[in-house]
């Protein structure tokens, strides 16, 4: 009867002690995401044993931040909605339920939500992951070549427009240069005869280089008439008439009118 005793006692404790032995269980989501919101449940299955009291949390449920906690809406538990910012095994601890219960340890895995090595976007990136690849913006930078190409094409209408002029004053030092003849050899007078019609086409057009005495004389040329007769009497070895001045053949040039081409 004494040994009945002991074990009727022992059975009444275990049976005594057996609901506050009980926890409630979780319920976690199948895919935790990194970043996203979850949604954990601290239920109590059993419906003899008492509804878990509200646990005593802050905003920190272990290493996953508390945004929302509710009662379940069958107030056998409660709704956590807590967020994961780092990847890798999430370790809730047990919770002190405040009745003698406390809710299992709970081990929630997070993956990345990006391979490793793979372009850092988001959370889950690390030290080895690569930066994402950023297209270069050639349209917009593109438009940085408009004040130079503007530049660039003034600049070459402007020398193009002053070509005419630039050959100008090279036709007139070369000619300058060579005349008069320095002797009367068929070769000088030849040399200096030429330098003197690319002058008059540098002024006048091409078609100055065929012009003859008529024509000089028509365009107030007066003293080229005088250069053209004083070559042909020195290729027969005439001395009459005499070379005109370089000063009086180029201050010549620079009064004639410009001709109907625009050249300068």
């Amino acid at each position: 009867m004494k040994h009945t005793g002991r074990g009727g006692l022992a059975l009444a404790w275990g049976l005594w002690a057996l609901p506050a032995l009980a926890a409630p269980a979780w319920k976690t989501p199948p895919q935790p995401k990194l970043g996203e919101l979850l949604v954990l449940e601290l239920r109590e299955e059993d419906p003899a044993s008492p509804a878990p009291p509200r646990p005593t949390v802050e905003d920190r449920l272990g290493p996953l931040h508390l945004r929302a906690l509710e009662p379940l809406p069958d107030g056998r538990g409660w709704r956590f909605q807590v967020q994961a910012l780092e990847p890798g095994l999430a370790v809730v601890p047990a919770l002190d339920l405040g009745n003698g219960q406390r809710s299992p340890e709970l081990r929630l895995w997070v993956p990345r939500s990006i391979p490793y090595g793979g372009p850092w976007v988001g959370f889950g990136g690390g030290n080895d992951d690569r930066l994402p690849a950023i297209p270069f913006p050639w349209a917009w930078a593109s438009l940085l070549l408009v004040p130079p190409l503007a530049l660039a094409a003034w600049g070459l209408r402007r020398w193009r427009r002053g070509s005419a002029q630039r050959r100008l004053v090279h036709a007139i030092r070369a000619f300058q240069h060579h005349w008069p003849p320095s002797d009367r050899d068929r070769t000088t007078l030849d040399a200096a005869h030429g330098l003197g019609r690319e002058l008059l086409a540098a002024r006048f057009g091409e078609e100055a280089r065929a012009w003859g005495a008529p024509d000089l004389q028509d365009r107030a040329l007066g003293p080229w008439v005088l250069w053209l007769r004083s070559l042909d009497a020195a290729r027969f070895g005439r001395s009459e008439p005499p070379f005109p001045s370089a000063e009086q053949l180029v201050a010549v040039i620079h009064a004639a009118k410009a001709p109907a081409g625009g050249r300068p």
